[in-house]
């Protein structure tokens, strides 16, 4: 379904003609009411603006991560942590935690924070 185009030159002069028929009735207005009375007339304050805060984003400091294996069991519990390099040992360690009780154990990679 098409849309009727919107003529804006037209709008525009429809405006202007309103306005300019507003401030003659206002002026006619004026006239007649200051002649009779000579009333205080109350001023319409603006509302103030509030100033706009300016925002500042936090500098995020960059940490630095270290990666690790970590051995873990069924219940997420990191049982032991295990430098990168040495993931043949923990897959080693798990298997034998695996073997000696119940419970499954399996390793996964463990990034923490390095503290200077």
């Amino acid at each position: 379904m098409a849309r009727k185009v919107v003529n804006r030159k037209e709008l525009r002069a429809q405006n202007d003609a309103a306005e300019a028929r507003g401030k003659e009735k206002t002026e006619k207005k004026e006239k007649v009411a200051k002649e009779p009375k000579a009333k205080k007339e109350k001023v319409a304050k603006e509302p103030k603006v509030a100033a706009k805060k300016t925002v500042r984003k936090k500098v995020t400091k960059e940490t630095r991560l270290k990666a690790y294996w970590g051995v873990f069991n069924q219940a997420m519990k990191r049982l032991v942590l295990f430098e990168y390099a040495d993931k043949k040992s923990a897959e080693k360690k798990a298997s034998e935690l695996t073997a000696s009780s119940r419970a499954t154990h399996f390793i996964q990679l463990v990034k923490e924070a390095i503290t200077e």
